[in-house]
């Protein structure tokens, strides 16, 4: 056996197992390519488009000419609208359930799964309900555990000044009797 010079010839070095499978790159002789997928692509282009043509056929000829031909039993002729239209209905059908599905699990705005999952990691509370492991994560050289922050804790850090100061500038407004606003 030859040794490969590199693992992409390894991996090309194997036949196509499938006709579905996809062409290799760098492609391949044109002698050593399948062309399997070629004639299935054609013989299901053609029986698309025959099937297609019976099925107009069926539903626009008379009966005699149907008979003529030599079919003593097909079905009826409301099928012919009926099966497209059942079909449009299936496919209407089948999103409005898909979307009924997502949005029944999607979680409610005051639920706390809407903000974390299954796999959140929270800091075990084994020193007592007052430790606080997010203070131990603040000192100076400590090194914090890997875990998830409240959402609580996260919005004092981030907002905590944007709060303050529209707590402090509604609270120097007072309203007048007026209902105009006054500056203290």
């Amino acid at each position: 056996m030859a040794t490969a010079s590199s693992p992409t010839s390894i991996l090309l070095d194997t036949p196509l197992r499938s006709p579905t499978e996809p062409y290799r790159w760098p492609s391949e002789p044109e002698d050593r390519r399948s062309r399997a997928p070629e004639f299935y692509g054609f013989v299901a282009w053609t029986s698309t488009y025959l099937l297609f043509v019976l099925y107009i056929l069926w539903a626009v000829l008379p009966d005699e000419w149907i008979q003529w031909c030599g079919v003593a039993w097909y079905p009826n002729r409301e099928w012919a609208l009926l099966i497209p239209s059942w079909t449009v209905v299936l496919v209407l059908l089948t999103y409005f359930v898909y979307f009924a599905i997502a949005i029944r699990a999607t979680p409610a705005f005051d639920d706390m799964r809407s903000v974390t999952d299954s796999r959140v990691a929270l800091p075990s509370s084994q020193d007592g309900p007052s430790y606080n492991p997010f203070y131990d994560s603040a000192k100076p050289g400590s090194i914090p555990e890997l875990y998830d922050i409240p959402i609580g804790m996260v919005n004092s850090v981030l907002y905590n000044e944007a709060i303050r100061s529209a707590i402090s500038s509604r609270d120097a407004q007072e309203p007048n009797p007026s209902g105009s606003v006054v500056d203290k």
